[in-house]
Protein backbone atom coordinates (compact mmCIF):
# COMPACT_ATOMS: atom_id res chain seq x y z
CA UNK A 1 0.00 0.00 0.00
CA UNK A 2 1.45 3.28 -0.94
CA UNK A 3 1.99 5.72 2.06
CA UNK A 4 0.66 9.03 2.47
CA UNK A 5 2.57 11.98 2.05
CA UNK A 6 1.64 14.90 2.80
CA UNK A 7 5.30 17.09 1.61
CA UNK A 8 6.62 15.78 -1.53
CA UNK A 9 9.86 13.98 -1.56
CA UNK A 10 13.21 16.11 -2.51
CA UNK A 11 11.18 19.31 -1.42
CA UNK A 12 13.38 22.34 -1.91
CA UNK A 13 11.52 25.65 -0.13
CA UNK A 14 13.36 28.66 0.24
CA UNK A 15 12.49 29.54 3.31
CA UNK A 16 15.30 31.71 4.30
CA UNK A 17 14.87 34.25 1.67
CA UNK A 18 11.97 35.81 3.40
CA UNK A 19 13.21 35.76 6.49
CA UNK A 20 13.44 39.38 6.85
CA UNK A 21 9.27 39.26 6.12
CA UNK A 22 9.04 36.70 8.72
CA UNK A 23 10.90 38.97 10.98
CA UNK A 24 8.62 41.54 10.39
CA UNK A 25 5.25 39.60 10.59
CA UNK A 26 6.53 38.21 14.02
CA UNK A 27 7.41 42.26 15.34
CA UNK A 28 4.10 43.13 14.15
CA UNK A 29 2.12 39.92 15.89
CA UNK A 30 4.35 40.49 19.13
CA UNK A 31 3.82 44.55 19.44
CA UNK A 32 -0.19 43.61 18.63
CA UNK A 33 -0.50 40.62 20.94
CA UNK A 34 1.05 42.91 23.67
CA UNK A 35 -1.04 46.01 22.62
CA UNK A 36 -4.12 44.37 22.62
CA UNK A 37 -3.59 42.58 26.22
CA UNK A 38 -2.30 45.54 27.48
CA UNK A 39 -5.55 47.35 26.33
CA UNK A 40 -8.01 44.86 27.10
CA UNK A 41 -6.63 42.88 29.69
CA UNK A 42 -7.02 38.58 30.01
CA UNK A 43 -10.58 37.70 31.13
CA UNK A 44 -9.36 36.07 34.34
CA UNK A 45 -11.15 33.05 35.77
CA UNK A 46 -12.18 32.37 39.34
CA UNK A 47 -8.72 30.61 40.01
CA UNK A 48 -7.07 34.03 39.62
CA UNK A 49 -9.31 36.85 40.36
CA UNK A 50 -10.75 34.65 43.53
CA UNK A 51 -14.38 35.25 44.32
CA UNK A 52 -17.90 32.69 43.76
CA UNK A 53 -18.46 31.10 39.89
CA UNK A 54 -21.82 29.96 39.34
CA UNK A 55 -22.18 28.92 35.77
CA UNK A 56 -25.93 28.63 34.73
CA UNK A 57 -27.67 26.90 31.55
CA UNK A 58 -30.95 28.55 29.89
CA UNK A 59 -33.68 26.95 27.92
CA UNK A 60 -33.36 30.22 25.76
CA UNK A 61 -30.77 33.16 25.67
CA UNK A 62 -31.29 35.43 28.41
CA UNK A 63 -31.21 38.65 28.18
CA UNK A 64 -28.28 39.68 31.05
CA UNK A 65 -29.59 42.86 32.42
CA UNK A 66 -32.11 41.07 33.48
CA UNK A 67 -29.84 38.74 35.09
CA UNK A 68 -28.01 40.70 36.38
CA UNK A 69 -30.89 42.47 38.03
CA UNK A 70 -31.90 39.60 39.45
CA UNK A 71 -28.94 38.91 41.48
CA UNK A 72 -28.10 42.24 42.77
CA UNK A 73 -31.43 42.65 44.08
CA UNK A 74 -30.47 39.84 46.72
CA UNK A 75 -28.05 41.47 48.34
CA UNK A 76 -24.86 38.85 47.87
CA UNK A 77 -22.79 41.05 46.53
CA UNK A 78 -22.52 43.53 42.54
CA UNK A 79 -22.92 40.37 39.84
CA UNK A 80 -20.31 40.23 36.79
CA UNK A 81 -21.49 37.94 34.03
CA UNK A 82 -20.46 36.81 30.55
CA UNK A 83 -22.16 34.32 28.47
CA UNK A 84 -19.97 30.98 28.53
CA UNK A 85 -19.67 28.55 25.65
CA UNK A 86 -22.70 29.48 23.88
CA UNK A 87 -25.57 31.95 23.81
CA UNK A 88 -27.63 30.25 26.18
CA UNK A 89 -25.20 29.59 29.12
CA UNK A 90 -23.94 32.10 31.63
CA UNK A 91 -21.04 32.33 34.14
CA UNK A 92 -21.69 34.55 37.21
CA UNK A 93 -19.08 35.66 39.23
CA UNK A 94 -19.49 37.04 42.65
CA UNK A 95 -17.88 38.19 45.83
CA UNK A 96 -16.81 35.13 48.42
CA UNK A 97 -19.02 35.60 51.15
CA UNK A 98 -17.78 37.42 54.70
CA UNK A 99 -18.10 33.94 56.24
CA UNK A 100 -16.13 31.68 53.76
CA UNK A 101 -16.86 28.41 55.48
CA UNK A 102 -18.84 26.19 52.62
CA UNK A 103 -22.15 26.80 54.43
CA UNK A 104 -21.95 30.15 53.86
CA UNK A 105 -20.83 29.55 50.26
CA UNK A 106 -23.73 26.81 49.73
CA UNK A 107 -25.88 29.53 50.36
CA UNK A 108 -25.59 32.11 48.47
CA UNK A 109 -25.36 29.43 45.74
CA UNK A 110 -28.98 28.48 46.80
CA UNK A 111 -29.96 31.84 47.02
CA UNK A 112 -29.11 32.43 43.31
CA UNK A 113 -30.38 29.50 42.13
CA UNK A 114 -33.99 29.63 43.25
CA UNK A 115 -33.91 33.46 42.49
CA UNK A 116 -33.08 32.66 39.09
CA UNK A 117 -35.64 29.87 38.72
CA UNK A 118 -38.49 31.69 39.65
CA UNK A 119 -37.60 34.14 37.28
CA UNK A 120 -36.44 31.89 34.36
CA UNK A 121 -38.07 28.74 34.21
CA UNK A 122 -35.78 25.64 32.90
CA UNK A 123 -32.75 27.20 34.14
CA UNK A 124 -30.10 24.33 35.39
CA UNK A 125 -26.37 25.06 36.97
CA UNK A 126 -23.93 22.48 35.90
CA UNK A 127 -21.39 24.19 38.52
CA UNK A 128 -20.03 26.68 40.77
CA UNK A 129 -16.93 26.95 42.37
CA UNK A 130 -14.96 29.31 44.86
CA UNK A 131 -11.30 30.31 45.42
CA UNK A 132 -9.76 33.00 48.46
CA UNK A 133 -8.14 35.85 47.00
CA UNK A 134 -5.39 34.44 48.99
CA UNK A 135 -5.28 31.59 47.25
CA UNK A 136 -5.96 33.17 43.58
CA UNK A 137 -2.74 35.34 44.68
CA UNK A 138 -1.03 32.13 44.66
CA UNK A 139 -2.07 30.76 42.20
CA UNK A 140 -0.97 33.71 39.46
CA UNK A 141 2.35 33.84 41.05
CA UNK A 142 2.78 30.47 40.38
CA UNK A 143 1.67 30.29 37.01
CA UNK A 144 3.70 33.02 35.65
CA UNK A 145 6.85 31.50 37.43
CA UNK A 146 5.96 28.07 35.86
CA UNK A 147 5.81 29.53 32.09
CA UNK A 148 8.90 32.02 32.89
CA UNK A 149 11.01 29.13 34.23
CA UNK A 150 9.96 26.68 31.62
CA UNK A 151 11.11 29.16 28.70
CA UNK A 152 14.16 30.50 30.84
CA UNK A 153 14.94 26.82 30.81
CA UNK A 154 14.65 25.63 27.37
CA UNK A 155 16.76 28.30 26.10
CA UNK A 156 19.72 27.50 28.57
CA UNK A 157 18.91 23.97 27.58
CA UNK A 158 19.39 24.69 23.83
CA UNK A 159 22.77 27.00 24.44
CA UNK A 160 24.18 23.93 26.07
CA UNK A 161 23.11 21.21 23.66
CA UNK A 162 24.33 23.06 20.79
CA UNK A 163 25.61 26.77 20.22
CA UNK A 164 24.95 29.86 21.81
CA UNK A 165 23.35 31.19 18.48
CA UNK A 166 20.59 28.47 19.24
CA UNK A 167 19.42 29.38 22.75
CA UNK A 168 19.21 32.85 21.67
CA UNK A 169 16.55 31.67 18.51
CA UNK A 170 14.96 29.41 20.75
CA UNK A 171 14.02 32.10 23.39
CA UNK A 172 12.70 34.15 20.75
CA UNK A 173 10.53 31.84 19.36
CA UNK A 174 8.92 30.39 22.23
CA UNK A 175 8.21 33.74 23.52
CA UNK A 176 6.37 34.83 20.18
CA UNK A 177 4.61 31.43 21.14
CA UNK A 178 3.36 32.38 24.69
CA UNK A 179 2.96 36.64 23.60
CA UNK A 180 0.61 35.34 20.45
CA UNK A 181 -1.12 32.75 22.91
CA UNK A 182 -1.99 35.76 24.77
CA UNK A 183 -2.96 38.39 22.60
CA UNK A 184 -5.85 35.42 21.63
CA UNK A 185 -7.06 35.55 24.94
CA UNK A 186 -7.07 39.03 24.91
CA UNK A 187 -8.98 39.72 21.85
CA UNK A 188 -11.89 37.01 22.51
CA UNK A 189 -11.94 37.46 25.73
CA UNK A 190 -11.93 33.86 26.66
CA UNK A 191 -12.19 32.97 30.43
CA UNK A 192 -8.05 32.50 30.94
CA UNK A 193 -7.67 30.32 34.45
CA UNK A 194 -5.30 27.28 35.25
CA UNK A 195 -6.26 25.48 32.30
CA UNK A 196 -4.82 27.85 29.77
CA UNK A 197 -1.80 28.08 31.51
CA UNK A 198 -1.65 23.97 31.27
CA UNK A 199 -1.66 24.67 27.41
CA UNK A 200 0.26 27.42 27.69
CA UNK A 201 3.08 24.90 29.16
CA UNK A 202 2.09 22.22 26.92
CA UNK A 203 2.45 24.73 23.38
CA UNK A 204 6.24 25.51 25.25
CA UNK A 205 6.90 21.59 25.27
CA UNK A 206 5.88 20.88 21.99
CA UNK A 207 7.53 24.25 19.92
CA UNK A 208 10.15 23.29 21.48
CA UNK A 209 10.03 19.36 20.64
CA UNK A 210 9.88 20.89 16.97
CA UNK A 211 12.57 23.13 17.13
CA UNK A 212 14.88 20.49 18.28
CA UNK A 213 14.37 18.46 15.81
CA UNK A 214 15.03 21.14 13.18
CA UNK A 215 18.28 22.07 15.49
CA UNK A 216 19.86 18.38 15.39
CA UNK A 217 19.62 18.04 11.66
CA UNK A 218 20.83 21.66 11.13
CA UNK A 219 23.71 20.29 13.57
CA UNK A 220 24.24 17.17 11.83
CA UNK A 221 24.01 19.09 8.40
CA UNK A 222 27.02 21.62 9.81
CA UNK A 223 29.27 18.66 10.32
CA UNK A 224 28.57 17.09 7.62
CA UNK A 225 29.05 20.03 4.50
CA UNK A 226 31.60 21.97 6.44
CA UNK A 227 31.76 24.44 3.36
CA UNK A 228 28.20 24.91 2.08
CA UNK A 229 26.80 28.37 2.56
CA UNK A 230 24.66 28.54 5.59
CA UNK A 231 21.50 30.30 4.09
CA UNK A 232 21.57 26.62 1.69
CA UNK A 233 22.44 24.86 5.08
CA UNK A 234 19.18 26.01 6.83
CA UNK A 235 16.58 25.77 4.03
CA UNK A 236 18.55 22.14 3.34
CA UNK A 237 17.87 20.96 7.17
CA UNK A 238 14.53 22.65 7.17
CA UNK A 239 13.41 21.19 4.11
CA UNK A 240 14.46 17.37 5.43
CA UNK A 241 12.42 17.63 8.24
CA UNK A 242 9.46 19.13 6.72
CA UNK A 243 7.39 16.05 6.42
CA UNK A 244 7.88 14.92 10.17
CA UNK A 245 7.29 18.80 10.67
CA UNK A 246 3.64 18.94 8.86
CA UNK A 247 3.03 15.43 9.66
CA UNK A 248 2.74 15.84 13.38
CA UNK A 249 1.07 19.09 13.33
CA UNK A 250 -1.78 17.56 11.13
CA UNK A 251 -2.10 14.96 13.36
CA UNK A 252 -2.02 17.17 16.68
CA UNK A 253 -4.58 19.33 14.62
CA UNK A 254 -6.98 16.84 14.48
CA UNK A 255 -7.15 15.89 17.78
CA UNK A 256 -7.64 18.91 19.26
CA UNK A 257 -10.13 19.79 16.67
CA UNK A 258 -12.71 16.43 17.65
CA UNK A 259 -11.34 18.23 21.66
CA UNK A 260 -12.90 21.27 20.59
CA UNK A 261 -15.98 19.98 18.85
CA UNK A 262 -16.87 17.28 21.54
CA UNK A 263 -15.35 17.97 24.77
CA UNK A 264 -17.70 20.26 26.16
CA UNK A 265 -16.86 23.77 26.89
CA UNK A 266 -14.72 23.44 29.99
CA UNK A 267 -11.98 22.34 27.72
CA UNK A 268 -12.70 24.63 24.70
CA UNK A 269 -10.54 27.13 25.64
CA UNK A 270 -7.52 24.74 26.56
CA UNK A 271 -8.41 23.40 23.42
CA UNK A 272 -8.26 26.64 21.43
CA UNK A 273 -4.80 27.77 22.85
CA UNK A 274 -3.55 24.20 21.82
CA UNK A 275 -4.72 24.86 18.30
CA UNK A 276 -3.25 28.22 17.99
CA UNK A 277 -0.14 26.87 20.11
CA UNK A 278 0.66 24.45 17.09
CA UNK A 279 0.11 26.80 14.14
CA UNK A 280 2.23 29.58 15.49
CA UNK A 281 4.67 27.19 16.88
CA UNK A 282 5.07 25.42 13.39
CA UNK A 283 5.75 28.62 11.68
CA UNK A 284 8.22 29.99 14.39
CA UNK A 285 10.02 26.75 14.16
CA UNK A 286 10.25 26.87 10.35
CA UNK A 287 9.97 30.63 9.54
CA UNK A 288 11.76 32.39 12.61
CA UNK A 289 13.83 30.15 15.10
CA UNK A 290 16.21 28.51 11.80
CA UNK A 291 16.96 31.55 9.57
CA UNK A 292 17.22 33.56 13.38
CA UNK A 293 20.42 31.64 13.29
CA UNK A 294 22.02 33.16 10.01
CA UNK A 295 21.51 36.81 11.43
CA UNK A 296 22.99 35.61 14.78
CA UNK A 297 26.58 34.70 13.12
CA UNK A 298 26.13 30.93 12.99
CA UNK A 299 28.79 29.25 10.71
CA UNK A 300 29.41 26.05 9.62
CA UNK A 301 33.30 26.29 9.90
CA UNK A 302 33.06 28.18 13.91
CA UNK A 303 30.84 25.04 14.97
CA UNK A 304 32.70 23.41 17.74
CA UNK A 305 31.60 19.68 17.78
CA UNK A 306 33.13 17.55 15.14
CA UNK A 307 32.65 14.17 14.74
CA UNK A 308 34.45 10.96 15.58
CA UNK A 309 34.93 9.79 12.62
CA UNK A 310 34.62 11.61 8.99
CA UNK A 311 32.96 10.21 5.89
CA UNK A 312 33.80 10.48 2.37
CA UNK A 313 31.36 13.67 1.70
CA UNK A 314 32.41 15.59 4.72
CA UNK A 315 34.21 18.35 2.71
CA UNK A 316 31.39 18.17 -0.40
CA UNK A 317 30.50 21.93 -1.14
CA UNK A 318 26.65 22.65 -1.15
CA UNK A 319 25.12 24.11 -3.69
CA UNK A 320 25.19 27.89 -3.76
CA UNK A 321 21.71 29.60 -3.34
Amino acid sequence: MRLLKLVPDNTNIGFVRVRFVAFVITALLTIASLAVVGARGLNMGVDFVGGLMIEAKFQTVPQLDAVRSNIDGLGVGVSSLQQFGDPKTVSIRLPIPESSDEGATNAVVSKVSASLVKQFPGVTFTRYDTVSGKVSEELIQNGVLAVVLAVLGIAIFSWLRYEWQFGVSTFVAIVHDVLMTLGFFALTQLEFDLNIVAAVLTIIGYSINDKMVIDDRIRENMRKYRQMDMKALIDLSVNETLPRTVMTSVTVMLALGALLLFGGHVLRGFAAAMMLGIVVGTYSSVYVSSSLLITLGLEPQRFSAKPKESRPDAERVGPQP
